[in-house]
């Protein structure tokens, strides 16, 4: 079997290679990073066990999954933007969905790798066929390539032109730590998993992060111009878009331990394919990105975990590249349908209704 070039270090080429590595298949993974902890790896993940969970059973890491599920976390509140409690729903331990820390799976993953797998500090600046260019100087020509490389891939190029444009949706992100002493009424009201306060165009969400953190979304459907007429780093400017809202919502905002983050979102293309490249695939953001909808992470885990099994059954590496795109095809259109439900039920004419009917 060819050893697997995997460009990207997030959850899905992470999973990859740790599913490699169970079945007995040499790979390398390259990463523009300098180290594990060169930056936040992000918020909570919510593991569903229809496609997640899957690819840590895969990988044989069930048990070190379990052991760092934050309990209590699937708890659920939505709101009315006066505040009022529309439905409570508390963490019964049956739900399919256990929260963990993104650092946390991720740590996971690079634990169960052989030393020396990851290669840190490596940013890919060019790709030409399955020759594959560092800034550091150094390149490598790879067997197999997989692009795990996110929504700017540099490996997508070769199989197909399409380029992610912006979905109309941008999250503003703040944090407000030691919430129990120090925002002891936000606490009180995301409560102890999360919160969601939609409306028309515009929303407040937020969850309770490992110990008493809160990490807020605040969500506009608004063109990308449009955040230039404003300072979305002052956070009275953010709010004043919430005028009329409760005074526990906005606090969300204003009573921020950080300076807010913005993140647009961008898509790739409905149902995007592409023809068979030899030697050349992707997975994750880098295959099928598309808006928030709690999917991301899972889908990219599954593609990573299915296209090893594909690879660990076939001795011809086209057939089994083939056999992954197919299926993997399938399953971004399908979760591009579960997005479009989501940002309606959140933003559509009818919310928070349509969001409890989602719910129900």
């Amino acid at each position: 079997m060819h050893k697997v070039t995997i460009i990207g270090a997030g959850l899905g080429g992470l999973t990859l290679a740790r599913v490699l590595h169970v079945h007995g298949i040499p790979s390398v993974v390259y990463e523009a990073e300098e180290s594990p902890n060169a930056r936040s790896q992000g918020g909570m993940l919510d593991i569903h066990d229809y496609n997640g969970q899957l690819a840590l059973e895969a990988a044989g890491l069930m048990d070190e999954f379990h052991a760092q599920v934050l309990e209590g976390r699937q708890a659920l509140r939505v709101l009315d933007t006066d505040g009022t409690v529309l439905l409570d729903k508390p963490d019964d331990g049956t739900g399919g969905r256990p929260e963990i820390q993104r650092a946390d799976l991720r740590q996971i993953l690079l634990d169960s790798l052989p030393a020396g797998t990851v290669r840190w500090g490596h940013k890919v600046t060019a790709v030409e066929g399955r020759t594959v260019t560092f800034a550091n100087g150094s390149s490598v020509e790879a067997e197999l390539l997989v692009g795990a490389d996110g929504a700017w891939s540099k490996v997508r190029p070769l199989l197909t032109d399409a380029k992610p444009e912006y979905a109309g949706l941008t999250f503003v992100e703040t944090y407000l730590y030691h919430a129990d002493t120090a925002h002891p009424t936000l606490a009180e009201t995301v409560g102890g998993g999360s919160m969601f306060a939609p409306s028309q165009g515009k929303g407040i969400f937020a969850h309770r992060e490992r110990g008493d953190t809160l990490h807020a979304y605040v969500e506009f459907t608004r063109p990308l111009e449009w955040f230039d007429t404003i300072d979305v780093t002052d956070p009275r400017q953010i709010a004043s878009e919430f005028e009329g809202w409760a005074p526990e919502l906005t606090a969300l905002i204003t009573e921020s331990d950080v300076t807010p983050i913005i993140r647009p979102h961008y898509g790739l293309p409905r149902g995007l394919r592409w023809d068979r490249v030899p030697g050349v695939t992707l997975l994750g953001d880098a295959a099928h990105l598309t808006v928030a909808n709690g999917e991301g992470a899972n889908l990219a885990m599954l593609d990573g975990a299915e296209l090893a099994k594909a690879l660990a059954t076939h001795a011809d590496v086209e057939t089994a590249l083939h056999e992954y795109e197919e299926a993997m095809f399938v399953r971004a259109v399908e979760t591009v349908e579960d997005a479009d439900g989501i940002t309606e039920s959140l933003f559509g004419d009818e919310p928070p209704q349509k969001l409890l009917d989602l719910l129900a």
